[in-house]
């Protein structure tokens, strides 16, 4: 039985789609069953129908609060009973209506070394402090901005001509291939939690 993942996009959905190819695989054991944005008009939704995956779209400004935005996010993706949400370039943070009932198997992203440079501008950060070697993280969502456990993480070297876009690319390239090696790793093994430390494999 192939892993469920609902995915949430912002943006172009490049992770989204690096996991729609490695899905299309049926040894990745995983299918991406739904897409969520929080945004009309984006490349990412593009490529979830292109792959005839099914779509939805709650703008937080179509609510009257944060806490409904949250709220309807989380029923429309338990409406596609995902084992595993995965959140790839989505831009909001989610809220107790959404942990209460994904909390532990929601996973995001982030471009830098945890817990060094949490926040929208990791790369930059990382760029300015004047560290030598950063990278990128796998974690599992909590109520915290990027406090997460983390899951995996990958390093990248940061070159003395380095700007923040040059430093993000790179970064990105090895973001995308944890995130997918470590999603089929999910499907394929599973994963434990002790306390802050997270292992692949079943207890």
């Amino acid at each position: 039985m192939a892993l469920r993942l609902v995915v949430l996009v912002s943006s172009s959905g490049t992770n989204l789609q690096a996991l729609l190819d490695a899905c299309a695989d049926p040894e990745f054991g995983a299918e991406v069953v739904a897409v969520g944005a929080d945004r009309d008009g984006i490349q990412g939704l593009t490529r979830a129908t292109d792959a005839g995956v099914p779509t939805f779209v709650h703008r937080v400004k179509d609510f009257g609060s944060r806490e409904e935005w949250d709220a309807a996010l989380a029923e429309s993706v338990a409406a596609y009973e995902p084992d595993l949400v995965v959140s790839a370039g989505f831009m909001k943070l989610v809220g107790a209506a959404f942990l209460d009932r994904f909390g532990g198997k929601t996973l995001n992203t982030h471009p830098a070394l945890l817990p060094s440079f949490p926040g929208m501008h990791g790369a930059r950060d990382a760029l300015e402090y004047g560290v030598k070697v950063t990278g990128a993280t796998l974690f599992i969502v909590d109520a915290g901005v990027d406090t997460g456990m983390i899951m995996a993480q990958v390093t990248v070297p940061v070159e003395d001509d380095d700007t923040e876009e040059t430093l993000h690319e790179r970064i990105k390239v090895v973001e995308r291939s944890m995130l997918v090696e470590s999603v089929g790793r999910i499907a394929r093994e599973g994963y434990t939690v002790d306390g802050r430390r997270v292992r692949f494999g079943r207890a």
